[in-house]
Protein backbone atom coordinates (compact mmCIF):
# COMPACT_ATOMS: atom_id res chain seq x y z
CA UNK A 1 0.00 0.00 0.00
CA UNK A 2 0.94 3.43 -0.46
CA UNK A 3 0.46 7.11 1.07
CA UNK A 4 -0.53 9.71 -1.11
CA UNK A 5 0.24 12.29 0.99
CA UNK A 6 1.09 12.89 4.46
CA UNK A 7 3.01 15.19 6.83
CA UNK A 8 5.86 13.45 8.63
CA UNK A 9 7.38 16.41 10.44
CA UNK A 10 3.85 17.16 12.07
CA UNK A 11 3.36 13.86 13.43
CA UNK A 12 3.62 13.31 17.10
CA UNK A 13 5.93 10.07 17.37
CA UNK A 14 9.68 10.40 16.15
CA UNK A 15 9.79 10.08 11.95
CA UNK A 16 11.83 6.83 12.08
CA UNK A 17 9.51 5.22 14.27
CA UNK A 18 6.49 5.93 12.08
CA UNK A 19 8.26 4.83 9.07
CA UNK A 20 9.04 1.87 10.51
CA UNK A 21 5.30 1.47 11.88
CA UNK A 22 3.83 2.11 8.51
CA UNK A 23 6.22 -0.35 6.72
CA UNK A 24 5.26 -2.82 9.27
CA UNK A 25 1.55 -2.70 7.94
CA UNK A 26 2.27 -2.81 4.39
CA UNK A 27 2.73 1.12 3.48
CA UNK A 28 6.28 0.70 1.30
CA UNK A 29 5.69 4.44 0.07
CA UNK A 30 4.76 7.68 1.30
CA UNK A 31 4.51 11.29 -0.21
CA UNK A 32 5.82 13.48 2.21
CA UNK A 33 4.33 17.06 1.16
CA UNK A 34 6.11 20.31 2.40
CA UNK A 35 3.87 23.69 3.27
CA UNK A 36 6.29 26.15 2.99
CA UNK A 37 9.69 26.93 3.25
CA UNK A 38 10.63 25.15 6.33
CA UNK A 39 8.75 22.06 5.97
CA UNK A 40 9.54 21.80 2.38
CA UNK A 41 13.27 21.41 3.73
CA UNK A 42 12.07 18.87 6.15
CA UNK A 43 10.02 16.58 3.83
CA UNK A 44 13.47 16.74 0.99
CA UNK A 45 15.50 16.01 3.97
CA UNK A 46 13.29 12.99 5.05
CA UNK A 47 13.44 11.47 1.55
CA UNK A 48 17.14 11.03 1.80
CA UNK A 49 16.64 9.10 5.15
CA UNK A 50 14.45 6.48 4.37
CA UNK A 51 13.97 4.87 1.04
CA UNK A 52 10.05 4.33 0.83
CA UNK A 53 9.54 8.26 1.86
CA UNK A 54 9.44 10.49 -1.57
CA UNK A 55 8.72 14.66 -1.12
CA UNK A 56 6.87 17.56 -2.36
CA UNK A 57 7.64 20.92 -2.05
CA UNK A 58 5.47 23.89 -2.51
CA UNK A 59 3.80 26.74 -0.84
CA UNK A 60 -0.06 26.31 1.00
CA UNK A 61 -2.24 28.82 0.13
CA UNK A 62 -2.86 29.48 4.26
CA UNK A 63 1.21 30.65 3.65
CA UNK A 64 0.54 32.50 0.15
CA UNK A 65 0.45 36.26 2.18
CA UNK A 66 4.71 35.90 1.69
CA UNK A 67 4.74 34.19 -1.46
CA UNK A 68 7.25 36.05 -4.02
CA UNK A 69 9.42 35.49 -6.62
CA UNK A 70 12.59 34.17 -4.11
CA UNK A 71 10.05 31.75 -3.11
CA UNK A 72 9.22 29.96 -6.29
CA UNK A 73 12.45 30.08 -7.22
CA UNK A 74 13.27 28.18 -4.57
CA UNK A 75 10.80 25.75 -4.85
CA UNK A 76 12.00 25.28 -8.74
CA UNK A 77 15.12 24.76 -7.16
CA UNK A 78 14.35 22.04 -4.76
CA UNK A 79 12.27 20.20 -7.14
CA UNK A 80 15.25 20.46 -9.73
CA UNK A 81 17.82 19.54 -7.58
CA UNK A 82 16.68 16.44 -5.20
CA UNK A 83 15.66 13.81 -7.48
CA UNK A 84 13.34 12.31 -4.65
CA UNK A 85 10.84 15.63 -5.54
CA UNK A 86 8.08 14.01 -7.10
CA UNK A 87 5.69 16.73 -6.99
CA UNK A 88 4.78 21.02 -6.23
CA UNK A 89 2.46 21.62 -3.70
CA UNK A 90 0.68 21.58 -1.97
CA UNK A 91 -1.13 24.51 -3.35
CA UNK A 92 -4.29 25.48 -4.15
CA UNK A 93 -7.11 28.18 -2.33
CA UNK A 94 -8.37 27.96 0.90
CA UNK A 95 -11.25 30.24 1.81
CA UNK A 96 -11.64 28.39 5.50
CA UNK A 97 -8.96 30.38 6.75
CA UNK A 98 -8.15 34.22 6.17
CA UNK A 99 -4.18 34.15 6.38
CA UNK A 100 -3.57 34.76 2.98
CA UNK A 101 -6.17 37.02 0.89
CA UNK A 102 -8.15 35.39 -2.34
CA UNK A 103 -5.24 37.43 -4.54
CA UNK A 104 -2.47 36.38 -2.70
CA UNK A 105 -3.42 32.74 -2.70
CA UNK A 106 -4.15 32.75 -6.79
CA UNK A 107 -0.62 34.13 -7.81
CA UNK A 108 0.52 31.67 -5.65
CA UNK A 109 -0.95 28.76 -7.17
CA UNK A 110 -0.36 29.56 -10.54
CA UNK A 111 3.05 30.26 -9.84
CA UNK A 112 3.30 26.68 -8.96
CA UNK A 113 1.21 25.62 -11.53
CA UNK A 114 3.60 26.82 -13.70
CA UNK A 115 6.68 24.86 -11.95
CA UNK A 116 5.15 21.99 -11.91
CA UNK A 117 4.42 22.26 -15.85
CA UNK A 118 8.23 23.42 -16.32
CA UNK A 119 9.46 20.72 -14.00
CA UNK A 120 6.95 17.99 -15.55
CA UNK A 121 5.91 17.00 -11.80
CA UNK A 122 2.56 16.25 -10.78
CA UNK A 123 0.52 19.10 -8.34
CA UNK A 124 -1.01 18.47 -5.32
CA UNK A 125 -4.50 20.46 -4.83
CA UNK A 126 -5.56 21.70 -1.32
CA UNK A 127 -9.36 23.11 -1.59
CA UNK A 128 -11.32 24.43 1.47
CA UNK A 129 -14.05 26.09 1.68
CA UNK A 130 -16.54 27.45 4.40
CA UNK A 131 -18.78 24.95 5.35
CA UNK A 132 -22.27 25.64 2.77
CA UNK A 133 -20.03 27.18 0.34
CA UNK A 134 -17.94 26.53 -2.83
CA UNK A 135 -15.89 29.53 -3.93
CA UNK A 136 -12.34 27.81 -3.20
CA UNK A 137 -13.40 24.64 -4.83
CA UNK A 138 -14.78 26.85 -7.82
CA UNK A 139 -11.61 28.80 -8.22
CA UNK A 140 -9.34 25.62 -8.35
CA UNK A 141 -11.22 23.52 -10.91
CA UNK A 142 -11.32 27.80 -12.99
CA UNK A 143 -7.52 28.45 -12.70
CA UNK A 144 -6.66 24.56 -13.22
CA UNK A 145 -8.58 24.63 -16.43
CA UNK A 146 -7.36 27.99 -17.31
CA UNK A 147 -3.65 26.98 -16.50
CA UNK A 148 -3.11 23.56 -15.85
CA UNK A 149 -3.05 21.78 -19.49
CA UNK A 150 0.01 19.20 -19.20
CA UNK A 151 0.30 19.10 -15.57
CA UNK A 152 -1.13 15.85 -14.19
CA UNK A 153 -3.37 17.26 -10.84
CA UNK A 154 -3.96 15.11 -7.12
CA UNK A 155 -7.33 16.38 -5.41
CA UNK A 156 -5.72 15.94 -2.59
CA UNK A 157 -8.61 15.05 0.72
CA UNK A 158 -10.86 14.55 -1.92
CA UNK A 159 -14.21 15.94 -0.01
CA UNK A 160 -16.49 17.24 -2.92
CA UNK A 161 -18.31 14.50 -4.10
CA UNK A 162 -20.83 16.89 -6.44
CA UNK A 163 -17.34 17.20 -8.70
CA UNK A 164 -16.71 13.71 -9.14
CA UNK A 165 -17.48 13.47 -12.57
CA UNK A 166 -15.79 16.77 -13.34
CA UNK A 167 -12.71 15.24 -12.04
CA UNK A 168 -13.11 12.70 -13.70
CA UNK A 169 -13.68 14.45 -16.96
CA UNK A 170 -10.51 15.95 -16.62
CA UNK A 171 -8.71 12.86 -15.91
CA UNK A 172 -7.44 14.55 -12.15
CA UNK A 173 -6.43 11.89 -9.20
CA UNK A 174 -8.64 11.90 -6.44
CA UNK A 175 -7.06 11.19 -3.28
CA UNK A 176 -8.97 9.84 -0.18
CA UNK A 177 -8.22 10.20 2.97
CA UNK A 178 -9.77 9.21 6.17
CA UNK A 179 -13.15 11.22 6.26
CA UNK A 180 -14.02 8.60 3.53
CA UNK A 181 -14.91 5.67 6.55
CA UNK A 182 -16.87 8.65 8.65
CA UNK A 183 -20.02 7.30 9.41
CA UNK A 184 -21.66 10.58 7.49
CA UNK A 185 -19.16 10.35 4.55
CA UNK A 186 -21.97 8.04 2.41
CA UNK A 187 -21.49 10.77 -0.18
CA UNK A 188 -17.94 10.35 -0.45
CA UNK A 189 -17.63 6.61 -0.58
CA UNK A 190 -19.82 6.89 -3.39
CA UNK A 191 -18.34 8.95 -5.40
CA UNK A 192 -15.00 6.52 -4.60
CA UNK A 193 -17.08 3.85 -6.07
CA UNK A 194 -17.45 6.12 -9.30
CA UNK A 195 -13.68 6.91 -10.22
CA UNK A 196 -12.24 5.07 -12.69
CA UNK A 197 -9.84 2.58 -11.41
CA UNK A 198 -6.60 5.28 -13.15
CA UNK A 199 -7.94 8.11 -11.20
CA UNK A 200 -7.81 6.37 -7.57
CA UNK A 201 -5.43 6.83 -4.71
CA UNK A 202 -5.45 6.86 -1.17
CA UNK A 203 -3.80 8.93 1.98
CA UNK A 204 -3.98 9.58 5.62
CA UNK A 205 -2.99 13.50 5.65
CA UNK A 206 -1.31 12.52 8.94
CA UNK A 207 -1.33 13.70 11.53
CA UNK A 208 -4.79 14.75 10.78
CA UNK A 209 -7.74 13.15 9.22
CA UNK A 210 -7.21 9.80 11.65
CA UNK A 211 -9.81 6.70 10.21
CA UNK A 212 -12.90 5.82 11.88
CA UNK A 213 -11.03 3.12 13.66
CA UNK A 214 -8.67 5.14 15.26
CA UNK A 215 -10.41 8.83 15.00
CA UNK A 216 -9.30 11.52 17.39
CA UNK A 217 -5.88 10.22 17.67
CA UNK A 218 -3.36 11.32 15.98
CA UNK A 219 -3.05 10.10 12.43
CA UNK A 220 0.16 8.04 10.67
CA UNK A 221 0.90 7.03 7.26
CA UNK A 222 0.44 3.00 8.64
CA UNK A 223 -3.76 4.21 9.17
CA UNK A 224 -4.41 4.56 5.22
CA UNK A 225 -4.49 0.76 5.33
CA UNK A 226 -8.15 1.41 6.84
CA UNK A 227 -8.98 4.16 4.51
CA UNK A 228 -7.96 1.91 1.58
CA UNK A 229 -10.14 -0.94 2.70
CA UNK A 230 -13.16 1.08 3.57
CA UNK A 231 -12.54 2.61 -0.42
CA UNK A 232 -12.06 -1.15 -1.31
CA UNK A 233 -16.06 -2.43 0.13
CA UNK A 234 -17.26 0.99 -1.71
CA UNK A 235 -15.84 -0.02 -5.10
CA UNK A 236 -17.03 -3.67 -4.40
CA UNK A 237 -13.59 -5.21 -4.87
CA UNK A 238 -10.88 -6.46 -2.57
CA UNK A 239 -8.35 -5.02 -0.25
CA UNK A 240 -5.61 -6.62 -2.47
CA UNK A 241 -6.87 -5.38 -6.13
CA UNK A 242 -7.19 -1.79 -4.60
CA UNK A 243 -3.76 -2.00 -3.31
CA UNK A 244 -2.26 -3.12 -6.72
CA UNK A 245 -4.74 -0.42 -8.06
CA UNK A 246 -3.17 2.47 -6.47
CA UNK A 247 0.39 1.42 -5.99
CA UNK A 248 0.33 1.01 -9.89
CA UNK A 249 -1.14 4.77 -10.25
CA UNK A 250 0.72 6.71 -7.72
CA UNK A 251 4.01 4.99 -9.64
CA UNK A 252 2.59 6.29 -13.18
CA UNK A 253 2.59 9.82 -11.33
CA UNK A 254 5.52 9.63 -8.78
CA UNK A 255 7.92 7.09 -10.81
CA UNK A 256 8.82 5.69 -7.73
Amino acid sequence: MIDSHTHLFYCERPEAEVVASAEEAGVKRMLNVGLDRPTNLLAVASSGCYEGVFATVGCHPTEAAGFDDDIAEEIARLAADNEKVRAIGETGIDYYRDSASPAEQKRAFEAQIEIARDRGLPIVIHARDPDGETGAVDDVFSILDARGEGVDVILHCFAVPWRVQDAIDRGWYCSFSGVVTFPSAGELREAAAKLPDELVLVETDAPYLAPQPVRGKPNEPAYVVSTAEVVAEARGVSYAELERTVEANARALFGW
